[in-house]
């Protein structure tokens, strides 16, 4: 059975983006080597991306242009070259590299997914699907990037979770640039 995780930044007051649904803040700090190391390292992982239309777009945006090749090459070849799914029942068509667009009922869909044989697969962003497949017990790992900043509004990933959900922390990492590592599994 595949893993389905979660990969966010998140302000130190709890959001992943602000309520303008930028999340340029997430990027200070570049300039610490072992952090630049991790980011590449997990850009280069492999997996399968699986986003929300609003994410989806975000990324489809930037990654494919001159610009991101040229300010961060490794993680840009990361992002086309990957396999990526985005549900959106709103989207058209998804006309990024690698990329597969389902329109159908995500619950059932992710379900499918994870019992499917090859890579594992992260959730970038996407608070909706965040929200939607950690109420319903689909999500294996949720990995937590603490930001040292406070936005004072915004969006939180688990909005609109109507019950609780027991985590255990599994690792932490600290980085010089005052970024937090926090590794989650679900309580069983």
């Amino acid at each position: 059975m595949r893993k389905l995780s979660v990969f966010n930044h998140l302000t130190l007051d709890g959001y992943f983006r602000d309520i303008h649904g930028d999340m340029s803040w997430a990027h200070d700090g570049s300039a610490d080597a072992e952090f630049n190391a991790f980011v590449k390292g997990n850009a280069t992982a492999g997996g399968v991306l699986l986003f929300g239309r609003i994410t989806y777009e975000l990324m489809a945006s930037y990654w494919p242009t001159p610009a991101a090749m040229q300010n961060d090459p490794a993680v840009a070849e990361g992002m086309n070259t990957l396999e990526k799914i985005v549900f959106s029942r709103s989207l058209n068509q998804a006309d990024w590299k690698n990329t597969r667009l389902l329109k159908s009922d995500l619950l059932t869909e992710m379900r499918k997914l994870k019992l499917q044989s090859g890579k594992d697969m992260v959730i970038l962003g996407s608070g909706s699907l965040v929200s939607q497949l950690a109420e319903h017990g689909l999500i294996d790992e949720y990995q937590i990037l603490v930001n040292p900043i406070v936005i004072g509004k915004g969006k939180t990933m688990f909005e609109g979770i109507k019950g609780k959900i027991l985590l255990k922390l599994t690792k932490t990492r600290s980085f010089r640039n005052g970024k937090v590592l926090l590794s989650y599994e679900p309580v069983s």
